[in-house]
């Protein structure tokens, strides 16, 4: 199973093992389905960076550190999934969805080889380019520089396991989701409430999701997949860009320019558009998120009204269990 934003490594097995999942329209050609990811462990870059100091040198070591325990943590997942048998999950490993091995078979040799992946998760690039280079990784300078200097670092770690160990490891923007409340919250315990007002002067209760932009950064949305490109370029593994737009039912001409940019300039993005009605008093615009102690809430800008059935609030919605 290849979740939200995972990518497929290059196939490298069949022209040397042949029809191992032993595919029913096997035609010798490569393989891009049927095939999944073993799992995701995630790398907290801003953790790296605070932890550094701004010590360059400490920081690679901690890096070497930390992606090494990532590394840990994968074989880990990897190993407990070896010896697995085809019988645990009939329908994916005997009857197609993944696979059609024997009853009793293990599912041993679609873990090596490249017939599935395994992903060395990262979040937080901005906030990490941001302490050690004082510059934004968006600035083409310095900060940009620094910024792919990491991303390359993720790219030859996962290289060298997987040539050590036939076993596709890759870079993945993770999609952290609450994690990147959970990351902020463990940041602000660890290195003081402030550290993000001292950062870049806005505070806030997450880090910037893998390669993108801050959403406080000021950037059209076709400078922003510019940008983004070039790193998700080096997140092999997978990863999404988006573009957060407002209600452009009335613009139809801008949403497919962005199409049209998205196709000759990046792999994968994304347009989220924001189309909302609120039934108390006829407000159509965006229903505002609001924290309430923590938990957060849907209130109308316009008339206050918190009422969820008297209100249509469109988002695209993203979970995995």
């Amino acid at each position: 199973m290849l979740l939200c934003r995972s990518f497929l490594t290059v196939d490298r097995f069949t022209e040397k093992y042949g029809n191992i999942a032993n595919a029913k329209d096997y035609d010798g050609k490569p393989k891009y389905w049927g095939r999944f990811n073993q799992g995701v462990v995630t790398i907290s870059l801003p953790d790296v960076a605070f932890s550094s100091g701004g010590d360059m040198d400490k920081f690679w070591e901690l890096m070497e550190e930390r992606t090494e325990l990532c590394h840990t943590a994968l074989k880990c997942r990897h190993e407990h999934l070896e010896g697995t048998l085809s019988d645990v999950a009939p329908i994916l490993w005997q009857h197609g969805a993944f696979a059609r091995l024997k009853k009793g078979e293990k599912i041993d040799k679609l873990l090596h080889h490249g017939y599935s992946t395994i992903s060395l998760g990262y979040a937080g690039l901005y906030e990490a380019v941001k302490f050690m280079t004082h510059h934004s990784h968006t600035d083409k300078g310095k900060g940009e520089a620094f910024g792919l200097q990491i991303m390359k670092f993720l790219n030859d770690k996962c290289n060298q396991w997987k040539a050590e160990e036939d076993i596709d490891y890759s870079p993945y923007g993770t999609p952290i989701e609450s994690t990147t409340y959970r990351f902020a919250k463990c940041l602000k315990k660890k290195f003081g409430d402030d550290i993000f007002e001292k950062l870049d002067g806005h505070d806030r209760n997450y880090i910037t999701n893998s390669y993108h932009v801050p959403v406080f950064e000021e950037v059209n949305p076709f400078g922003k997949l510019s940008i983004e490109s070039k790193f998700q370029d080096l997140s092999t593994g997978g990863a999404v860009s988006y573009v957060e737009a407002a209600n452009l039912s009335n613009n139809v001409t801008a949403v497919r320019q962005l199409i049209d940019f998205i196709y000759d300039n990046i792999l994968y993005a994304e347009i989220n558009v924001k189309s909302d009605y609120c039934m108390n008093c006829g407000y159509d615009g965006e229903i505002k998120i609001i924290d309430e102690g923590g938990k957060l809430d849907w209130q109308c800008p316009n008339c206050g009204n918190k009422d969820h059935t008297k209100m249509s609030v469109a988002r695209r919605t993203c979970g995995l269990n």
